[in-house]
Order: structure tokens, then C-alpha cells, then sequence
């Protein structure tokens, strides 16, 4: 990394530590922040591409919850089980397992491709008492606002599956791309946040371990969407929404959220598809509320 973050701060004052524990044949690499014995622990699955460093914006600020934050199989730190398929089953039934073993009936927390994951394990299963999406995918990506630019997505990974492995993994990391997704989804015009952004998907965006397991994911994320699984979530929902969404507009995260028995719509202004980087403090404040946790002193 070479731009320095605007919440490292906070960040430094959170406990933090890193666990490995196995899971459906593979080992998930995890980090815990905050006390162990805090009233309220919250499972955090990031999105496509990202690991587990993407939400630590919105974790710095919620320094009064236990918050579990795995690498998703194949990503980060997390290798995938060799010759397995990375579909939204595996990766829904990879999560109920997993909160099974580290953080049984945690509340469970998605972001962008994580709010597929966790609503289809949900879906099928999982027990929590309650449901935090942030810019949860409420729509078929390739009908989105920007879907000529999902379209051609789904060209650039189909042809980073399709060429010589060694070009093709190329193709998938090229740093040029990269910039282009992170500049199409940043909407600040903070020149520091945007460069931590841009650095942040410089540094994170390219840990995917094969060329394969990074196709299953993304034909697993323009595939599903949550309305596919919200009419069968029964617990309390939050979904945190932005109006500059590139992927799901505003106006379909508001039908999303009636699909769901008991849910609450944040909207959060001028911002897009990385509430977790622009908007945090916003994210958690918005969180704090649904979760009744008291502000604690000094923060």
C-alpha cells in the first residue's frame, strides 16, 4: 500500500487478530476485531474481488462490537479447495458452515456480492438474528444502470478464462483494468479518499488465487440476485443503499426492500457502489441503530 488511509486511526486502536479454521475441506483465514467479549458479535462477508480488508473502514467504526471478518475461499488469504466448483451454493453452504464453527447464531453482515452470499445461506438455513446488506445487489446486474459496462465484464472474464493460462491471469490482474473498475465505481472528488481507493483495489483486488475460482465468482455474481432469497428471510433486515449505486439504482434497492418480511431501507447520499469506503462512519452509524449498541465512551 502506498496511500494512507483516512481511518487508520481508528483502526489502530481496535484488537485485532487473525485465525484459520477448517471448513468444508479447506482452510479459511478470518480476523476478529474488537473485544472477544462484546454483547453483540457480527459475522462481515465482503465482496467480489476484495477480501476481508474492504470493510475495515466501516469495522473502525464500530469499535463496540466483535466483528468476525473472513477471506472468502479463493480469495485473500482463503485458498479454495482444489477442483472444486465456486458457485453460489458452495459458497452459501461454505458460510453457514463457517459461523457454524467460529460464531454460532452471529448477526450476519454482506456487502455488494457478499449480500448474495449471505442471503442465499440465510435461505437455505443459516440462524441469525438479524441481517445488515450494504449495497446489496437488489437487481440482475446486467439490467443496472451500467450494464453495457457489466456486459463487457462479463467479455473481459470470459476471455481471462479462455486464453493461455498465463495471459489470461494477466488479463485478470492487469493494473490498468483494475484502476478503470475503481475509477467507474468512486464517486468522491476528495483527491485523498480517492487515492486510498484506488490503492485500496491496487493492493487487495488481484488476490484471487486462480484464474478459475475468480470466473465461478463472477458468473456467480451477474447469475443471482437478492430478491432471489429475501421472500424466505424472515429475521429483521438492514439494507444500507446508496443513490449513485452503478450496479443496483436506488429505485430497485427500494422494491428489494419489500420483498423481505421485516426491513428497514438506509439511503446514503452522494456515494455509489463502495459505501464501505466513502461513507463509513454513515454505514455504522446506520448499523449502531438496528443493533441498539451504545456508543461507548471516548470513541
Amino acid at each position: 500500500m502506498t496511500a494512507s488511509s483516512p481511518y487508520a486511526e481508528r483502526l489502530r486502536r481496535l484488537p485485532v487478530e487473525r485465525h484459520e479454521v477448517e471448513v468444508r475441506d479447506g482452510v479459511t483465514a478470518y480476523w476478529e476485531y474488537g473485544a472477544a467479549d462484546a454483547e453483540t458479535t457480527v459475522i462481515a462477508v465482503h465482496g467480489f474481488r476484495g477480501d476481508h480488508h474492504g470493510l475495515e473502514p466501516v469495522l473502525a467504526f464500530l469499535p463496540e462490537a466483535r466483528i468476525i471478518a473472513p477471506d472468502l475461499p479463493g480469495f485473500g488469504e482463503s485458498a479454495p479447495v482444489p477442483g472444486r466448483t465456486y458457485d453460489l451454493d458452495e459458497y452459501a453452504s461454505w458460510l453457514v458452515e463457517f459461523a457454524a464453527a467460529v460464531a454460532p447464531g452471529a448477526v450476519i453482515l454482506g456487502h455488494s456480492f457478499g449480500s448474495i452470499v449471505v442471503s442465499a445461506a440465510i435461505a437455505s438455513g443459516l440462524e441469525t438474528p438479524r441481517l445488515i446488506l450494504i449495497n446489496p445487489i437488489g437487481a440482475p446486474a446486467l439490467e443496472g444502470p451500467k450494464g453495457l459496462m457489466t456486459r463487457l465484464a462479463v467479455f473481459y472474464y470470459a476471455m481471462g478464462a479462455r486464453l493461455p493460462e498465463t495471459l489470461g491471469t494477466a488479463l485478470l490482474r492487469n493494473r490498468a483494468i483494475v484502476r478503470i473498475m475503481s475509477v467507474t465505481m468512486a464517486k468522491t472528488q476528495d483527491p485523498e479518499l480517492r487515492r486510498f481507493i484506488h490503492d485500496q483495489h491496487d493492493t487487495y483486488f488481484s488476490r484471487f488465487a486462480d484464474r478459475d475460482v475468480l470466473r465461478d465468482a463472477f458468473v456467480a455474481s451477474v447469475s443471482h440476485d437478492v430478491r432471489e432469497f429475501a421472500p424466505k428471510i424472515h429475521v429483521p433486515t438492514l439494507l444500507i443503499a446508496a443513490d449513485r449505486d452503478d450496479i443496483t439504482p436506488i429505485e430497485a434497492e427500494r422494491v428489494l426492500a419489500t420483498l423481505f418480511d421485516d426491513a428497514e431501507l438506509v439511503e446514503i447520499a452522494h456515494v455509489g457502489h463502495l459505501i464501505h469506503y466513502e461513507t463509513p462512519a454513515e454505514a455504522a452509524g446506520a448499523i449502531r441503530r438496528f443493533l441498539r449498541i451504545p456508543v461507548a465512551r471516548g470513541r
